[in-house]
């Protein structure tokens, strides 16, 4: 596996093309072309917010930066896992015609979303300058480290669905259907406090738990996250991006075949 994460760093240029490519082009030809990266995610939550809040009475104070910390964070991994399904399933031709490590292509999709969630950052921040609640030097500094975590987190799944796909076309959609029930069963929509004791486990259990809290901490009660539940979060992120890895090594000897 070495001798592979060696080789992948090596195209670490074709990583860059790739992922410029996915920026310049997700929008082009469209009138608002780039600002569309802000007005999405600003949509969404602008729905939840009216939704959880004014319908459903959420208590929580300033409810609409409690949604935009933990939305935007969100959005990054779920486009992720969507658009990273069939990041080698719709590169056929180029796996046919040249060769370089296929991991490469789940790699660039994960990091152009990632760079799109650091631009929403500009949202966040302002949000929170606007709402009064300001910012917390000591927990932003654990930001990095929460951020890493998820990206980390977001790669290695991505890695095994987009292997996966090639074989079993299906799981763009199950994926799909899966991330519409993952959103509630994280912390996003609703306080993790009003989850009743006995099924905090599951809660527990969820990678996306610790990031998402993480996020929260820092961001909107601008405290240190926990320890505990942030070293799950890395371990988690770890065997992941180890069994993500493992699993596309298994599969991709037979990618140009299957495409």
């Amino acid at each position: 596996m070495r001798n592979r994460v060696k080789e992948i760093f090596s195209y670490s240029d074709m990583i860059g093309s790739l992922v410029k490519r996915e920026l310049r082009g997700k929008y082009k030809g469209s009138v608002l072309g780039f600002l569309w990266t802000f007005i999405n995610p600003l949509c969404q939550i602008i729905v939840y917010t009216i939704v959880f809040s004014i319908i459903l009475n959420n208590e929580l104070d300033q409810f609409y930066v409690y949604i935009i910390t933990g939305m935007i964070p969100w959005l990054f991994f779920d486009m992720s896992l969507r658009l990273g399904a069939g990041s080698v399933r719709y590169q056929g031709e180029m796996i046919k015609k040249i060769y370089f490590p296929r991991e490469v292509l789940p790699i660039a999709c994960v990091t152009a979303q990632f760079i799109n969630m650091l631009f929403c950052f500009v949202i966040v921040f302002a949000v929170l300058a606007a709402s009064g609640r300001g910012f917390s030097a000591g927990a932003l500094f654990c930001l990095p480290l929460i951020m890493l975590i998820e990206y980390v987190l977001t790669l290695g799944l991505t890695l095994i669905v987009s292997s996966v796909t090639v074989y079993f076309k299906d799981m763009e959609h199950i994926i799909t259907v899966l991330l519409m029930a993952w959103i509630y069963l994280t912390p996003i929509l609703y306080s993790i406090d009003i989850v009743p004791e006995k099924m905090l486990w599951i809660f527990r259990l969820n990678p996306m738990t610790s990031v998402i809290e993480g996020y929260h901490k820092i961001l909107y009660w601008q405290q240190i996250p926990e320890a505990g539940l942030t070293a799950w979060g890395a371990l988690f992120a770890l065997a992941a991006l180890a069994a993500g890895e493992l699993i596309f090594a298994r599969l991709d000897a037979n990618f140009a075949e299957e495409l």
